[in-house]
Formats: structure tokens, C-alpha cells, sequence
């Protein structure tokens, strides 16, 4: 028998919603398998007895296998994992990396990526999608900062003027 690895908590993901939910269906079919009312169900897994009484019903008509999550409908994406994780090494190299004047990605910067690097073009929607859902990423908006600024002078204000200003005459 291979030896227990005992797993810190920071090496289990969390539960996703879909997950939690379905493992919340799973614990009520086992309550009422052992003959708790729907009622007392209800209030152990902390819904509302209308779903304890359409779980049931799914568990009459199919088993706790009719409890399980489905899997997703719907258009299958349009890049596979190992395309997605091309596109997130090219977006971390950086814009300029690409041929492009600034470090600033824009949607179309990153479609034109996108499509260099795995041949399939993507819509600004889907764009979007990939760069939120898929790699997580989130909007940034660059400071605004004249080019003229001149850091040393601001602090050398701070320091000085300021507290000058600011005990008045």
C-alpha cells in the first residue's frame, strides 16, 4: 500500500458553484436515503423544500445519477487548451514583441495574436471571453501621465512647498 501524502489546504482547488451545488444535491439524496423528511432535508443542506421535493423526484425517476451535473452545452470553443496556452505565452512576451508600437493591448492586437499563433480568428466578443474566462485576466487601464513630468521636481515640491504652503503666513 503506497504511503498517505498528507496535502496542505492550498493544494486543493476550491469547489466550484457547479460543484458545491451538485455535491449539496448528493448529500440530500443520502439524507433521505436514511429516512430524514424532506423538510429536515431542506434545512440541512439550506435550501428551500421545493428543491428537496424536485431532487426527490429525479431520484424516483433516475437514480442519484440524475442529481450528477451535466456537462456543458453549447459551441465548443474554437481553441483547444494547449492553443490557449500558445496565445498566453505570445501575450506575455508583450505587444512590441509582435510588431506593435506600444506595450498596450487592444482586443485587435490581441485577435491579429491570436491569429498568428493558432490560425483560427476570433470575434471581439470572443476575444474578450479568452483573455477573461479563459486565462483570468482583467481589464487594466494605463495611468495618464504627461510625457513633460518630471518626478524629482513633484517630490522636491512636496517636500518643501507644500508643508510651507500648507502652515500658511
Amino acid at each position: 500500500m503506497p504511503p498517505m501524502v498528507e496535502r496542505d489546504a492550498a493544494d486543493v482547488p476550491p469547489l466550484t458553484r457547479p460543484q458545491t451545488a451538485e455535491a449539496r444535491r448528493m448529500r440530500a439524496a443520502e439524507l433521505l436515503e436514511q429516512g430524514c423528511s424532506q423538510a429536515e432535508v431542506a434545512r440541512m443542506v439550506g435550501v428551500s423544500p421545493e428543491s428537496v421535493r424536485r431532487w426527490k423526484r429525479r431520484i424516483e425517476r433516475g437514480g442519484t445519477a440524475a442529481l450528477r451535473r451535466r456537462v456543458a452545452s453549447g459551441r465548443p470553443s474554437k481553441l483547444d487548451d494547449a492553443q490557449v496556452e500558445r496565445v498566453r505565452t505570445a501575450l506575455e512576451q508583450g505587444a512590441q514583441a509582435h510588431g506593435f508600437e506600444s506595450d498596450l493591448w487592444t482586443l485587435e492586437r490581441v485577435s491579429r495574436v491570436v491569429a498568428a499563433v493558432t490560425g483560427v480568428v476570433l470575434a471581439r466578443a470572443s476575444v474578450w471571453r479568452l483573455l477573461t474566462v479563459r486565462l483570468g485576466w482583467s481589464l487594466q487601464r494605463p495611468e495618464r501621465r504627461a510625457v513633460e513630468r518630471d518626478e524629482a521636481a513633484i517630490a522636491r515640491w512636496v517636500a518643501h512647498e507644500w508643508p510651507r504652503i500648507k502652515r500658511g503666513p
